[in-house]
């Protein structure tokens, strides 16, 4: 087997088919090979062969086999008995495994690992719990665009029905949606018969091949795991990489819409493989940048034709433009432009509506149905290198007078520097972690998302992520330790109290030695709900949390930690956890009465109808800015 990787890490498949074995006693219909299977298993032990032949392969080992040829470096998960075979299968492979603390972690873990090397990664979790707890880190994945492969164990046919241990089964969980393709998974199947595999194989290589995110589900029942793997031979498959183009017309039609006034371009994640065509195409025309919170850093935040970001955490400068110098279209590319990086503002709409580039061809228009679109179905880095060739040069001139996002002057220090002040954390963390270091740095839901993306500035594209398609809690918390692991670097999450006691795991980090570090805003809230419930003049809700000392429980882990209480003691802390060979917490007792920028996010639920009284109107659009 061999693994080749072209310059954006998609894999060139070649794979060897599996020696030829000895037959098993399966018999044709897949409903009677699993009872046989199971009876002759006897609840999942290796079978007695009357063949003298001792057989070389189980399903197991063949799905083990089929995910190094995929390029899978790494499996997160929590095992169980149900897939004790799987799981060994996979630790004696080539494939790196984890043992997580909780499968929703697990899962986060690989949404990030796969976006910090552009590898397939899996999960693997035992039946029933564990595939349910998993789903939550699934659904991020599908929602961020990830390729990962999710592996359980499902109950075997003869048992089912019948109350076994964990039983995953109709009986037990719906098989629409978690063991069908649908929403959640973009394929899933469950594996009755070692026959399956050659078309399975076939199936998640030709997705992986294909720009965009691809989420699976293979289910395997406990018995079939251990089950013989008979004269079966993998495809011959050698698939490069192929970009989704736009046709001559499609491109025709842009250049034109392009070519008739000036025009802006709007950057979301997923160009970030574009990100030099961007920069050349942006500099080649005069136009002005804007890029979404996950699109950070595609195009250098300190070029003079960047004017902000939009959404969640955003700067006013993108409405400053779009008032006073507005374009006449935008190109929109790789971004679904949906409530984290519109708030569906009809301020951002440009006269001549969007020339919306995805290669999701439900994406244009979905956002704004009302606006006039032309949608244009490509891998973006091959559809801006035609316009480059096609579009015209503009004057330098016109982007000198661009506005740039604001940023306010951090006031002195008051005479005792407690507690922090979250925009002098975050200072701090730009001067050390995002300019003096290579570190990855996440940010989790909730004020800590606003917080980053609104102060922090990336000057390159895959250095900031944020997940806008689902927010969950815990993404950032746990996906530091996938993005660390697989940029084989540093890797920094900014998070809040409430998602590290969720979901957290230091245990792991500390057991695999990988480099992750935690900035914890410790305010004793949820406090994007108090803040925003207060904007909103909504009262009697409890948003707050014991005060807990998060570097007590990393130490009692196994990690370093330290407290931070006054301004004068972050850079130092940041220094040492940069400086560090192990998992690293900084524990920042912050100022809980701050406002974070997020009103645009509270604009927004107003305008769908969250109000404080009754008596107010809930269906009145409203207009709002970014912060």
């Amino acid at each position: 087997m061999s693994q080749n990787y072209t310059g954006s890490n998609s894999p060139l498949i070649t794979t060897e088919p599996y020696k030829e074995l000895p037959a098993n006693r399966y018999v044709e219909s897949v409903s009677d090979s699993c009872k046989v299977d199971e009876l002759e298993n006897n609840g999942g032990i290796q079978p007695f062969l009357n063949d003298q032949t001792t057989p070389t392969l189980s399903v197991a080992d063949a799905i083990a086999q089929m995910l190094e040829n995929l390029g899978v470096s790494y499996a997160f998960g929590v095992a169980g008995g149900a897939m004790a075979s799987l799981w060994g299968a996979l630790s004696n492979s080539t494939i790196e495994v984890l043992n997580f603390r909780h499968e929703a972690g697990a899962a986060f873990a690989a949404t990030e690992a796969y976006f910090a090397n552009n590898r397939p990664t899996v999960v693997f979790t035992t039946a029933g719990p564990g595939i349910t707890n998993a789903i939550t880190g699934v659904f991020a994945a599908r929602g961020e665009g990830a390729k990962v492969i999710l592996l359980s164990a499902c109950t075997s046919a003869p048992q089912r029905g019948r109350w076994a241990i964990q039983e995953t089964s109709t009986y037990t969980l719906p098989s629409g949606g978690i063991f069908t393709s649908g929403a959640l998974f973009n394929y899933a199947i469950t594996i009755e018969s070692a026959a399956q595999l050659p078309q399975i194989f076939r199936k998640l290589a030709l997705a992986m091949a294909q720009p965009g995110g691809f989420v699976a589900h293979l289910s395997i029942p406990t018995a079939v795991q251990t089950s013989l793997v008979e004269d079966i031979a993998l495809p011959q498959l050698n698939i490069s990489p192929f970009p989704m183009t736009a046709s001559k017309e499609a491109i025709a039609k842009s250049v034109e819409l392009l070519s008739s006034g000036p025009f802006a371009i709007w950057v979301g994640f997923g160009a970030r493989d574009a990100a030099a065509e961007i920069r050349q195409l942006a500099e080649k025309t005069g136009a002005a940048v804007i890029c979404s919170p996950r699109g950070k850093g595609i195009f250098p935040e300190d070029h003079p034709q960047f004017v902000g970001v939009t959404g969640l955490g955003g700067h006013t400068s993108v409405l400053t433009y779009m008032e006073e110098q507005p374009p006449l279209r935008t190109l929109v590319l790789g971004t679904r432009l949906g409530e984290p990086t519109s708030f569906w503002s009809s301020a951002l709409v440009p006269k001549g509506g969007f020339v919306h580039v995805d290669i999701d061809p439900e994406v244009p228009g979905v956002a704004y149905p009302h606006v006039e679109t032309f949608g244009v179905r490509s891998d973006i880095k091959a559809f801006v290198k035609e316009l480059l060739q096609q579009l015209p040069d503009a004057p330098h001139s016109t982007t000198l007078s661009l506005p740039r996002p604001e940023h306010k002057a951090i006031e002195p220090a008051p005479d005792v520097d407690y507690p922090v002040r979250p925009e002098v954390l975050m200072a701090a963390i730009q001067k050390i972690v995002v300019e003096g270091s290579d570190a990855i740095v996440m940010a989790e839901c909730g004020n800590s998302f606003t917080w980053s993306t609104h102060l922090l500035q990336f000057a390159e594209a895959n250095r900031y992520r944020v997940s806008t398609g689902v927010g969950a809690m815990g993404h950032a918390v746990t996906g530091v330790l996938g993005a660390a692991l697989a940029n084989n670097s540093k890797a920094v999450g900014i998070v809040g109290d409430g998602a590290m006691l969720m979901n957290n795991e230091i245990s792991t980090a500390v057991k695999y030695k990988i480099p992750a570090i935690w900035i914890v805003l410790n305010d004793a809230r949820y406090n994007m709900c108090h803040q925003g419930m207060k904007i909103l003049g909504l009262k009697g809700a409890d948003a707050t949390l014991p005060p807990t000392n998060f570097a007590m429980i990393a130490r009692g882990m196994g990690a370093e930690a330290i407290v931070v209480v006054r301004e004068s003691d972050i850079e130092p802390a940041l220094e040492q956890a940069i400086a560090s060979n192990v998992p690293f917490l900084i524990d920042v007792v912050i100022d809980a009465d701050r406002p974070a920028p997020s009103g645009g996010r509270n604009k927004s639920l107003a305008a769908q109808g969250v109000k404080s009284s009754p008596a107010k109107s809930a269906t009145k659009q409203v207009s709002f800015p970014m912060i």
